[in-house]
């Protein structure tokens, strides 16, 4: 009788030369990943992160401890390479590539940079939806655009991160219509706000959240009413990169807030993703728990950007490694 791949994997673990369950998590992450490339011998090919940015309307509210010019000044510094992105995506070999999907900027062209965004910013929350229909297609349909020409480079393992003043604002109010909790509860200090800074940012957001959650009624209309443009094109990236069977690393709070519109869409996404990092936003771990799933590092990161997929790719690059080159008992003539 054929055995399946979950019970080849574990047989194959628990037959190397180690005490049974002592590798611990790279037990579970080898288990998930050779479970996705239907595989007791996975690789990681060419892997990639894509940080998506974008402006957002409810910025100019001051729900930010930096303006709003910084998301375009950021987007330069990664181009330039001097982003905690590019030092451990260069430090792990990770591909780096840059997505304006909505910054209000115009950038020269760059090999490392894709330009494609419906407009410059979406609109302040407080007076309409944050996007229209047209706007949310056109930025799903581009994340998944995005995925397809990278995973025709040879690439089977993709990272997402994200850049954009005011997009933890957009992730509070999604994580809470979807989770149906307070928004006050998701909602934290971002880029390090004051305590006086955060009861405002909070007041803001309900005055958003009572505007419009009579009509977050789908999951688009959640996206459309909040925004922002990075996080609905990572959407319809995740999307994608599940169709392909990819695997996925998930980031911090906004990354996982995109991943809890996709994961609305198709819950089968959870199969292929692995959440990188628990931010400091109490927001992330409330996403986290109501998905159940745990975190690889808690390093009390709230960068954004990718990092935390970049920090972890070591530890998911050793489960694979300990799996294809670690000796059984038998190979190594050790007693069980």
């Amino acid at each position: 009788m054929e055995i399946d791949i979950s019970q080849q994997l574990k047989i194959a673990i628990d037959n190397k030369t180690k005490p049974l369950g002592a590798l611990g998590v790279l037990e579970i992450i080898a288990t998930q990943i050779g479970t996705l490339q239907n595989t007791i011998n996975p690789t990681l090919n060419n892997p990639h992160i894509v940080v998506f940015a974008a402006d957002h309307g409810i910025a100019i509210e001051g729900v930010s401890a930096y303006p709003a010019e910084v998301t375009q000044q950021m987007v330069l510094n990664f181009l330039n390479g001097g982003s905690a992105i590019n030092v451990f995506c260069k430090q792990n070999n990770i591909q780096l590539k840059i997505v304006d999907a909505g910054v209000k900027f115009e950038f020269s062209p760059h090999e490392n940079l894709i330009i494609s965004k419906p407009k410059n910013g979406t609109a302040n929350i407080l007076n309409q939806p944050a996007m229209t229909k047209d706007e949310l297609d056109f930025s799903l349909e581009s994340g998944k655009k995005i995925v397809q020409t990278i995973y025709q480079k040879n690439c089977n393992v993709i990272g997402f991160g994200e850049m954009g003043i005011g997009n933890t604002s957009s992730a509070s109010l999604i994580t809470a219509t979807i989770l149906n909790i307070s928004v006050e509860t998701c909602t934290g200090k971002g880029t390090g706000l004051t305590d006086e800074k955060l009861k405002s940012k909070i007041e803001i957001l309900q005055k958003g959240q009572e505007k419009h959650q009579s009509k977050t009624k789908t999951t688009e209309d959640i996206l459309m009413s909040y925004g922002g443009f990075e996080i609905a094109q990572i959407t319809g990236a995740i999307l994608e990169a599940h169709r392909l069977g990819m695997l996925i690393l998930i980031d911090g709070f906004i990354v996982t807030s995109a991943l809890l519109v996709a994961h609305q869409f198709d819950n089968a996404v959870l199969e292929n993703c692995i959440f990188c990092t628990q931010s400091q936003e109490q927001g992330h771990q409330k996403a986290l728990d109501y998905l159940g799933v745990p975190p690889v590092l808690q390093l009390g990161l709230r960068l954004g950007e990718g990092t935390g997929c970049a920090l972890a790719f070591p530890i998911i690059q050793s489960a694979v490694n300990f799996l294809n080159e670690m000796a059984s008992f038998d190979e190594a003539n050790v007693s069980k």
